[in-house]
């Protein structure tokens, strides 16, 4: 790494860690907010509470999930486990993204991993929500989730691209393929 490169090089990498950064503490606020879901709900209702007697949609929607999330957990306190499992899960891809933020080169794949999760967002909503009964406008806002994980991701694959580029290849990207576990040529030809 020459002298004028090495500052491009920094900048690439501070790029690709602030997007991941970004998504790390998005995971992390979401997975920490989907264990208090029933209070979180009386809250918010009581922050959109319409000025009119007739409420908004969104004002009537917040209720209606509210209700329904107290009536489930009174009745049914067990169906709340599997919202503690998808807060978990939210941490532990959290978690993943600790290698990348380390070494954003050598963790490209979790990045791509994450870029792919974030297309697959949209394809949950917007199949799986009308099914549920999930209005358009709260399946939109789901996307949405998508949209804004997949924009530092791409970021940040974008700054890991250019970093790889400037370097060459990584002494671990050319051992032979013995060491890798894979087949050689020779011995999947002779096959």
């Amino acid at each position: 790494m020459t002298r004028e490169t090495a500052p491009q090089e920094r900048l690439l990498l501070r790029r690709a860690r602030v997007g991941i950064g970004i998504v790390i503490a998005g995971l992390v606020l979401s997975g920490l907010t989907a264990f208090p879901l029933e209070s979180e709900l009386r809250l918010l209702t009581q922050l959109t509470t319409p000025a009119r007697d007739s409420g908004s949609a969104l004002h009537q929607w917040l209720c209606q999930v509210r209700d329904a999330l107290a009536d489930t957990n009174a009745r049914y306190p067990f169906l709340a486990y599997g919202t503690d499992w998808l807060a978990f899960a939210h941490l532990v891809i959290a978690f993943a993204f600790v290698g990348p933020l380390r070494d954003p080169v050598r963790n490209a794949w979790v990045i791509v991993f994450g870029l792919v999760a974030c297309a697959g967002v949209p394809l949950l909503a917007l199949i799986a929500g009308p099914a549920r009964g999930i209005p358009l406008g709260w399946r939109l806002v789901d996307c949405s989730f998508g949209v804004a994980c997949a924009l530092p991701l791409a970021v940040s694959l974008r700054a890991v691209r250019r970093l790889e580029a400037r370097s060459g290849p990584r002494p671990s990207d050319a051992r032979p393929a013995q060491e890798t576990g894979w087949p050689t040529e020779s011995a999947r030809s002779s096959v």
